[in-house]
């Protein structure tokens, strides 16, 4: 028996985790045996690699390193817990994939979204998420909630809005390059709202 395994994307901002807490609540309580988890992180080694990425004092790391610790993380991450939970025939929800590297480092880094995609098929094999859930939000609108909500700024969280919204341009293209499986929220709706919607794919998905 196979899982399904949804991913969410979205601006730094957008709402995802607290999306993600009601999208598990809801499925837990129609019986379904999920598993949430996160990128980077989810296992030790991929939290240890995380701190390494996300920490402020390392404001000198190269697009590229970035974009290797990323793919390690995840190529663990996969390896560790994910693949595992779908082989049991598990749900799994996963705060951010691999469809961030591309967008983040791939267009955000200019390093090229093909070239990330490359690292990344080596790092994932052919395991990819059944189906993407996009928030989709203004940069400016979710760094605006970064800055005012009570979670520790990162290094990502001090980068500039031209890079934001390069990342978010980077995002449209993948979501045309993978539209078979990505499906846009529309994050500007009060929270109640974007829940609900996202309930609503995912139970017709489902």
């Amino acid at each position: 028996m196979t899982g399904k395994f949804i991913t969410f994307e979205g601006p730094d901002g957008s709402g995802k985790s607290t999306v993600i807490k009601a999208v598990e609540e809801f499925l837990k309580s129609e019986g379904y045996n999920i598993l949430t988890t996160r990128e980077p992180g989810g296992i030790r080694i991929a939290e240890d690699i995380r701190k390494v990425i996300l920490s402020k004092e390392n404001t000198m790391m190269s697009g590229r390193a970035e974009a290797l610790l990323y793919a390690a993380s995840r190529a663990q991450h996969l390896a560790e817990k994910v693949q595992p939970a779908l082989s049991e025939g598990k749900v799994v929800l996963c705060d951010r994939f691999v469809d961030s590297s591309l967008a983040y480092q791939g267009y955000g880094r200019e390093l090229g979204i093909d070239e990330v995609w490359n690292i990344n098929k080596f790092a994932i094999g052919d395991v990819l998420p059944d189906l993407t859930i996009f928030i989709d939000i203004p940069p400016h609108v979710g760094l605006n909630r970064v800055q005012k909500s009570t979670r520790k700024l990162d290094r990502l969280d001090l980068e500039t809005l031209e890079f934001h919204e390069k990342v978010y341009q980077g995002y449209k293209i993948i979501i045309e390059k993978f539209k078979d499986r990505f499906v846009i929220i529309d994050g500007n709706n009060p929270v109640e709202t974007v829940i609900e919607d996202t309930l609503q794919v995912i139970k017709t998905y489902l």
